[in-house]
């Protein structure tokens, strides 16, 4: 054998050694590729439902979100209704209810006078009653002028 032979001996060699690595490269690979499609196809079957799922879990929670915001406009409309319910009734009853108290103090105050003994109230509890119907009469003669409330109590009072 000549020494070009060898040399084309070791190519050939060389080459089909190169070609069983890639052979077993390609297989290999092949083989993977097979695994990574199974596990495609199981990830989009499982994955399709379950954002399914999420999306109606989403709608669901915003539906409830709504029945919340519906909640609590009707609570904070019952609550202004119940402010002004109480501003008129405090304002109908409050004042004629201090105009009493005052008439009755300045009548006492009157026959105390007649006696010759003036006293203010001494009990803590007519103070306080007297303390409070002023204040409210104050409150009344302060509220504002205009509005839905100045409306109902003009036709409170006729």
């Amino acid at each position: 054998m000549s020494v070009g032979e060898l040399a084309g001996l070791l190519v050939a060699v060389f080459w089909a050694v190169l070609v069983t690595l890639l052979a077993v490269v390609l297989v290999r690979l092949s083989r993977v590729l097979k695994e990574a499609t199974v596990l495609v196809s199981a990830v989009t079957e499982q994955a399709v439902p379950l954002l399914t799922e999420a999306g109606a879990a989403v709608r669901s929670a915003n539906q409830q979100l709504e029945r919340v915001d519906e909640i609590t406009a009707n609570v904070q409309d019952a609550a202004a209704n119940a402010n002004a319910l109480s501003s008129t009734v405090a304002a109908t009853l409050g004042g004629p209810l201090v105009k009493v108290a005052a008439f009755s103090y300045g009548v006492r105050k009157a026959v105390a006078k007649q006696n010759g003994t003036l006293t203010l109230p001494s009990q803590p509890g007519e103070r306080e009653e007297l303390a409070r119907l002023i204040r409210a009469e104050v409150r009344a003669a302060t509220a504002p002028r205009s509005g839905l409330l100045a409306r109902v109590r003009r036709a409170v009072r006729g």
